[in-house]
């Protein structure tokens, strides 16, 4: 498949990386559900996307920079969006521990490994070897994701689409990327059909305006780097960082990450506007 053909049939052969890449994510929810072992952690699919995402951006004729992986400040960009994603992230504990003295109920914040469910975190490792395999399979994860989805799809869809028909397409795969696991729960029975609707739509729409954030962020940047520095501390600091009461753990989790992803959709947007208007008086001068 010549680099032409991704632009005559784009839409077409992101279909097919798609099904392909969500065939091996069923596979591992349904079947293998390595999430649900020891490990924690659902990155065999994801490993797999890795291989599908270079073998198949060199079928279609792109360079590594062109998908989104220039060397040109690697480094500061992957800081900055480290930075960015734990400055927000602190916004939003601070928040969550006002809450709870306010009630009078905090007790402290904890460091050792969960895994992420819907509705709040589970299980407690602070082994070391647990440290390590949350941080590799959230590596895996951003690698994978961020560049299938801001990097494959959006570099397609670019030949013949605007950026924000692109970051709307690439977000909306996103979001329904990340609706298996309300829909595992409910075909193992451990949620309801209304639980796992209203579950589906939050992660969903959710996942969609994140998707879009680090499609505005890429734009910006014009490399992968500082969204995948930001989505690593998305994914990473909730199963590290735990906000204990005397009623339970990570209680108001859903209104923490609401709170992260809402001050950081909104900076973003009032970056990316910015930036547009900038490129708007440069071209007119």
């Amino acid at each position: 498949m010549a680099k032409l053909d991704s632009k005559k049939n784009g839409l077409m052969v992101i279909g097919i990386i798609y099904i392909l890449c969500y065939g091996f994510r069923l596979l591992e929810y349904f079947v293998i559900r390595t999430d649900q072992t020891w490990i924690g952690e659902a990155f065999v699919h994801k490993l797999i996307g890795i291989g599908i995402l270079f073998l198949l951006a060199n079928y279609l004729g792109y360079t590594m920079k062109e998908i989104g992986y220039s060397k040109e400040h690697c480094v500061r960009k992957m800081l900055a969006g480290l930075a960015f994603g734990l400055g927000v992230f602190v916004i939003a504990y601070g928040v969550e521990v006002l809450i709870a003295v306010a009630q009078g109920h905090f007790d402290s914040l904890q460091v050792y490994v969960t895994a992420y469910a819907i509705e709040q975190n589970i299980g407690y490792q602070t082994e070391w070897i647990f440290f390590v395999i949350c941080i590799l399979g959230n590596i895996v994860n951003v690698v994978m994701e961020e560049g299938i989805f801001r990097g494959l799809f959006e570099r397609i869809l670019q030949e013949k689409y605007s950026f924000l028909i692109s970051a709307i397409i690439s977000a909306v795969l996103f979001g329904f990327w990340h609706i298996i696991g309300p829909i595992r729960n409910y075909c193992d029975g451990t949620t309801s059909m209304q639980g796992m609707i209203a579950n589906v739509i939050m992660l969903l729409v959710t996942s969609a305006l994140v998707g879009f954030k680090f499609a505005m962020i890429t734009k910006m940047t014009g490399s992968q780097y500082m969204a995948m520095g930001d989505h690593f501390v998305n994914n990473t600091i909730v199963n590290l960082l735990h906000v204990v009461t005397d009623t339970g753990v990570d209680q108001l989790m859903v209104v923490r990450i609401s709170i992260a992803q809402s001050v950081s959709f909104i900076l973003v947007l009032i970056f990316y506007i910015c930036y547009c208007n900038n490129r708007k008086k440069k071209r007119k001068e």
